[in-house]
């Protein structure tokens, strides 16, 4: 049976994740309060950053930047921006 979670991001229940994806207490809250939609989509923005950024995620500074960025994904706050980056749901066909 899967996790039924009240998924912070889209305010409404859907399915959760399997296990924490995080260790410790941030873990166990993503675990109980994030879908597993949201996980994905926060992985693939969270690669965009570290790519476009050219981000080491060796450096205590990188990391913490990583999770400020996710919690402010989660909570539907603006993230930042990556340069030249188009969504591709925003392009117009001619």
């Amino acid at each position: 049976m899967a996790n039924i979670v009240f998924c912070k991001k889209y305010q409404k229940e859907l399915e959760g994740l399997e296990r924490a994806p995080l260790p410790g207490a941030k873990g166990q809250e993503i675990l109980a309060h994030v879908s597993k939609q949201a996980w994905l989509e926060w992985q693939a923005l969270q690669t965009m950053i570290i790519n476009e950024k050219h981000l080491n995620l060796m450096q205590p500074d990188t990391r913490k930047y990583l999770l400020e960025q996710m919690d402010k994904f989660f909570n539907n706050e603006p993230t930042d921006r990556l340069q030249g980056y188009v969504d591709p749901n925003d392009i117009q066909e001619l």
